[in-house]
């Protein structure tokens, strides 16, 4: 990953490398068990600090990934996501609960026939392992989503 542009890999043999040859990483930083990284690995990258998704884009997003779901959920759902970045924000829960690819999960359940409390159940709040803060996003999530919401319900036909 330096002006060398070759690796060499134990055990087997150096690679030269083409070049248009790029590398990506990512790092969600600030998740338990991640730290900073070294200089002469930082040095190697050009970082791109991705914001967390706006409420007007999630919007756009969950409506082209589910173009049935009806405005009102769909806005119920981004307003739900907006206060739990925000409780994360202000440290009253981890950024587990913030978690776009569950919320995304959990319409994905929902349309596959499960009820909007189970499915968010799986796939928000169950990825937090402390029963305190379960209990906290479990709250906020029953003050945004009618627990028994089905398919039906959320889709249109």
């Amino acid at each position: 990953m330096d002006f060398r542009r070759s690796l060499d890999v134990p055990g087997y043999d150096k690679i030269d490398l083409r070049p248009e040859t790029r590398f990506i990483a990512t790092m969600n930083y600030g998740y338990a068990g991640t730290r900073d990284l070294n200089e002469a690995l930082t040095s190697r990258f050009a970082v791109l600090d991705m914001p967390v998704i706006s409420e007007e884009n999630l919007q756009k997003l969950i409506s082209r990934r589910y173009p049935t779901i009806k405005v009102k959920i769909r806005d119920q759902l981004v307003k739900l996501y907006a206060e739990l970045q925000r409780k994360a924000e202000s440290a009253e829960i981890s950024d587990s609960a913030l978690d776009l690819r569950g919320l995304l999960d959990a319409i994905a359940l929902i349309e596959q026939g499960l009820r909007s409390g189970d499915a968010l159940e799986m796939c928000i709040v169950n990825k937090s392992f402390d029963a305190y803060e379960r209990g906290l996003i479990r709250d906020v999530i029953n003050a945004r989503v009618p627990a028994d919401l089905t398919r039906e319900v959320v889709f249109d036909a």
